[in-house]
């Protein structure tokens, strides 16, 4: 009390008191407001930049008919890594090296799941089925064990060899009745790539093709067109928010993507039951019946199905959903990129001329290229890398940041979709010498080299690239090399048009139409 009544005005105590009160209570007020003024410079410094948008369609204006090339277009302009608002959909788009380095290998682990795509609503299979789009976690790491390991293997593929060559030759078949001369007529060569890729899968994953009396591998094929096609459709009506709920309901898309895939499991519902019956072992007369040999993607898959100790219990569903990304992500993609080699080898004659000698050399012409042949081709191999760079088949991946991380000295936040876009990551002209000109022999010194350099990534890096990369290395080779062994290759007039298509695909946009010229009988002696 005494203490109390010693403060005055007059006394310096009380102003000490005074000042020191105000002291504490100001400094830390002041420094509270540093911190919020810093952190707000901060991020504003640290968020990736954005291109000039407009009011609620952001930056869709930017984008053209060919998104891949709109999105490069963008990169060239305002940097390797930019935050893009397309309408009600917010991404980062990757666009160099540097930066695909950093996302697939540095901070690899975080970017390691993919975002829903395709409006997974509308599906008949859960998000947590298949492999392509399914989290990162222990299902997803079973899966990628199980397809490296047995079902997409190297051995594994090398057992349906006689698959591919059969596929391959029936390929040529149906090329030289074009190029009879008495019948001679114009062939689709890309409608005959995407049948041989489908029979070719179809043939490997469930032993059946085309040919057979349900036709289910030309079903497949149809449906899986469908599906990606609606599928693609209903993502980009994701950019439309609300509208595009209404614009989808209206036109009916997500009914049409139900339909599709209800026609596809009714399909495989059947062909998983014959292989059932195919792999139980019955008892007659006291023997037993071995299972087959050769088993097919759907035959291992159901063995781990009937496992009572498999680390992960597949259901049919899951078998399924599995068989349909394999489907979308070989069928389409592996015709694609081989209808692009021929349409780059028919207009650059001199490319395709000095990789007919090598073939000419190396096997001859008494049989077909074989993929054991392949590893003494390097030209051939480096036509193939050469396509691929220019026209992958997969120009744009997309993956979602687990948790926040600083790219390029930016912040990316936590479920922030990032949008690598292959295409122009391998034109990118700080990689690679006149980025746009197909010159396969930038591939023919320190090729293991580049395909290690993040420049060049067909088949993604990492933990999420493509399982089927050794399926594709499988088929392409050989077919575009007995392609190139056999026929010459005639147009009406000029060169092949070899536009881009529009979309998110970047395929052709026109049909790769010519004549082939039978140079070689491949019947006489097919080795």
């Amino acid at each position: 009390m005494a203490l109390i009544t010693d403060i005055n005005p007059r006394n310096s105590t009380y102003w000490l008191l005074v000042t020191g009160t105000a002291t504490l209570l100001i400094i830390p007020l002041i420094a509270y407001l540093l911190s919020l003024s810093k952190a707000a410079a901060t991020q504003k410094k640290r968020s990736p930049p954005s291109p000039p948008g407009l009011p609620m369609i952001g930056h869709i204006h930017h984008v053209g008919k060919v998104v891949p090339v709109s999105f490069q277009a963008l990169a060239q302009r305002y940097g390797p890594l930019l935050s893009l608002r397309l309408g009600f959909s917010t991404c980062v788009l990757a666009s160099d090296a540097d930066v695909a380095q950093q996302i697939m290998k540095t901070h690899e682990l975080n970017f390691s799941s993919r975002p829903p795509f395709g409006s997974p609503e509308h599906s008949i299979y859960p998000p947590g089925s298949g492999f392509a789009m399914v989290p990162y976690g222990d299902y997803w790491r079973f899966l990628r064990k199980l397809s490296t390991s047995r079902l997409l293997s190297v051995p594994q593929l090398r057992r349906f060899a006689d698959v591919a060559d059969d596929e391959r030759l029936g390929l040529l078949r149906s090329l030289a009745s074009c190029a009879q001369e008495e019948a001679r007529r114009p062939c689709d060569l890309g409608s005959e790539l995407m049948k041989l890729t489908n029979n070719t899968i179809c043939r490997m994953a469930m032993s059946t093709r085309c040919s057979g009396r349900e036709k289910d591998a030309t079903k497949i094929q149809e449906i899986v067109k469908t599906v990606l096609q609606l599928a693609v459709e209903l993502s980009l009506g994701d950019a439309l928010g609300p509208f595009g709920k209404v614009l989808e309901y209206f036109a009916g898309k997500g009914k049409k993507l139900f339909g599709a895939l209800s026609n596809f499991d009714e399909l495989l519902e059947r062909i998983l039951k014959e292989h059932e019956e195919k792999l139980l072992l019955t008892v007659a007369d006291g023997k037993t019946t071995a299972a087959p040999a050769r088993k097919d993607v759907v035959d291992i898959l159901l063995e781990i199905y009937n496992d009572p100790i498999a680390p992960i219990r597949l259901s049919k569903t899951d078998i399924k959903s599995f068989l349909l990304d394999i489907f979308i992500g070989g069928t389409v993609t592996t015709s694609s990129a081989m209808q692009w080699a021929m349409g780059e080898l028919i207009n650059h004659p001199n490319v395709l001329k000095k990789l007919r000698h090598e073939i000419n050399e190396v096997v001859g012409s008494n049989r077909l290229v074989r993929e054991s042949d392949v590893q003494n081709l390097p030209y051939l191999r480096a036509v193939i890398c050469e396509t691929l760079r220019l026209h992958p088949s997969s120009p744009m991946i997309m993956r979602e940041c687990a948790e926040d991380c600083e790219i390029n000295g930016f912040l990316i936040k936590a479920k922030t979709r990032v949008l690598l876009n292959h295409y122009a990551i391998m034109r990118d002209p700080k990689s690679w010498e006149n980025p746009n000109e197909f010159f396969p022999e930038r591939f023919l010194e320190r090729l293991e080299e580049k395909n290690r350099n993040f420049g060049y990534i067909p088949f993604g890096m990492g933990r999420r690239a493509c399982p089927g990369v050794s399926l594709a290395m499988m088929v392409m080779p050989t077919v575009v090399g007995a392609l190139v062994q056999y026929f010459d290759w005639e147009i009406n007039e000029g060169k092949l048009d070899l536009t881009v298509g529009s979309g998110a695909g970047a395929e052709m946009a026109h049909a790769l139409v010519c004549y082939p010229v039978l140079r070689i009988n491949p019947f006489d002696s097919s080795g």
